[in-house]
């Protein structure tokens, strides 16, 4: 059983801290939330380039919900290989297509991809690229891949 004393200190110590009265929002813009998923993606794909020029796969671990046979659900981590989005042409050059979900995204009209001389542009590149969908300059190719990848859902 608490005092009044006691209920007097914890009021004490509220009041030292800035109370207000707030409701988190959810990020409820869909620009806002194409433009982040593809920087995730991007982010992911750094680290692709980056074991692939060490000379490694890069894997993502997820944890999903399983039956087992007693019919029991439980969690397991499952590995998964990420898909490179770059490739090397003749000559050594390296071409690099950015993706929303498996939409290639139109960086002009009619380019698809960055052409670069070697694999060691290849993290700065996909950084800028990050760079700028943060900074909103393709918010209308990834709209586009967007519409795209939802007519693909419609029956």
């Amino acid at each position: 059983m608490t005092t009044t004393n006691e209920r007097n200190n914890t009021m004490t110590t509220l009041n030292t801290l800035k109370l207000v009265s707030a409701r988190q929002s959810a990020l409820s813009n869909p620009v806002h939330q194409r433009r982040f998923k593809l920087a995730r993606k991007l982010a992911e794909e750094i680290e692709v380039a980056k074991a692939a020029s060490e000379g490694q796969v890069h894997t993502v671990t997820r944890s999903k919900m399983i039956t087992n046979s007693e019919g029991v659900r439980e969690a397991t981590s499952t590995t998964r290989k990420v898909k490179e989005w770059f490739w090397t042409c003749e000559g050594g050059k390296v071409n690099v297509a950015v993706r929303y979900g498996s939409k290639v995204i139109e960086l002009a009209k009619g380019k698809n991809a960055i052409e670069l001389a070697s694999s060691a542009e290849l993290v700065p590149t996909l950084q800028l690229v990050r760079d700028a969908v943060i900074a909103g300059e393709l918010d209308e190719a990834i709209s586009s891949a967007s519409e795209k990848l939802k007519k693909g859902f419609k029956r």
